[in-house]
């Protein structure tokens, strides 16, 4: 029998027991996590990254502290709306860690100007849903494909948002890939004391009002008592942009 990459993701995951794994790691340390991500899973084994501080930590976990004889690859998606903080910050990381940084966007439109006459002006205004399929979801997708994905990391924390609150650590996604989340059972405190005890760079706009940061013209500074991702598509009654839904 001849296995194409599908039926070989299909075959490696379905050795898997999540249930087993999920009680295994629920109170462990996310290098722990990484760690046995790095020696288990198998090849196509990928970082998702907005360069939010949690990004950062599980990158500076693997690159850094476990060093895998295969650096995993750091999927960015470009969406031509970011802050120049954060374009700034992915080429800082990608020097400082030799990162094997893989940049998707949408096809065959490069700047945010042509977005814009392609588009509409403001599509964030007029359809959101159509914003995010096309500046993330369809990208996404894309990466994993192209990079034969396995199993991809995310950032995601339960304490983010009530949509969270339940996330395993390990989990399937909608192609039947594993979904790593590693920093599940942490909190934004616990991100920001991994981060100061190892000096790591981070987005100058978490200084500035910014605990989570998307797209600079549908991201807002957050307010004293307000949830981190209050400022994420404020007014518009969205808590996910539609990548982990």
């Amino acid at each position: 029998m001849v296995h194409t990459p599908e039926t070989r993701l299909q075959i490696e995951v379905d050795k898997l027991d999540l249930d087993e794994l999920n009680q295994r790691f629920e109170n462990a340390h996310p290098r722990e996590i990484l760690a046995w991500c790095v020696a288990n899973l198998p090849t196509g084994f990928v970082q998702t990254s907005a360069f939010n501080v949690d990004d950062l930590v599980i990158t500076d976990i693997l690159y850094r502290e476990l060093k895998p004889a295969n650096p995993v690859p750091v999927i960015f998606l470009e969406t031509l709306h970011h802050f120049p903080q954060t374009l700034e910050l992915v080429k800082k990381a990608t020097e400082i860690y030799n990162l094997d940084l893989r940049t998707y966007k949408i096809p065959d439109i490069n700047t945010r100007e042509e977005f814009a006459k392609v588009h509409g002006e403001a599509l964030w205004d007029t359809d959101i849903q159509k914003f995010h399929f096309l500046t993330k979801i369809e990208p996404l997708q894309r990466s994993l494909a192209e990079l034969e994905t396995v199993a991809w990391i995310t950032g995601r924390r339960r304490d983010q948002a009530p949509t969270r609150a339940t996330m395993p650590i390990f989990e399937k996604d909608i192609k039947n890939r594993i979904k790593v989340n590693p920093l599940a059972n942490w909190t934004r405190k616990l991100s920001w004391d991994y981060a100061f005890e190892h000096k790591m760079i981070y987005n100058p706009l978490h200084d500035q009002g910014y605990p989570s940061i998307g797209d600079e013209p549908i991201t807002t500074p957050v307010a004293d008592g307000e949830d981190e991702r209050a400022g994420r598509w404020r007014g518009t009654g969205k808590t996910e942009c539609g990548i982990h839904i």
